[in-house]
């Protein structure tokens, strides 16, 4: 699944990391697969190089979930297109994002 998400943690985005997907009313594992670009927010260019997302950055990610949810991109309807990444050690929010 690909997302768009916005990184609420100080605790960086780990690439290969795994997390607590939370969509509509399902929690599920997932891991992030890639880290396609961080948008920069002043210029709204792609910065395909720096892979470190931190706290209040928007990036472009892929992941893999545990097992099959059904999903519609953001653009199409907010409540399906939408999730929640939680770090399943702290049970901290660390980001929000939405499907493309």
């Amino acid at each position: 699944i690909e997302l768009m998400i916005c990184w609420f943690n100080d605790r960086p985005l780990q690439s290969r990391g795994k997390y607590l997907l939370i969509h509509t009313t399902q929690e599920l594992l997932c891991m992030v697969g890639e880290i396609r670009y961080k948008l920069d927010i002043n210029t709204l260019h792609r910065n395909l190089e720096d892979k470190h997302i931190g706290m209040n950055d928007i990036a472009r990610i892929t992941i893999r979930c545990t097992k099959p949810i059904f999903f519609d991109s953001y653009r199409q309807n907010r409540n399906t297109g939408s999730v929640i990444l939680v770090d399943e050690q702290t049970n901290e929010t660390v980001a929000a994002g939405m499907i493309i």
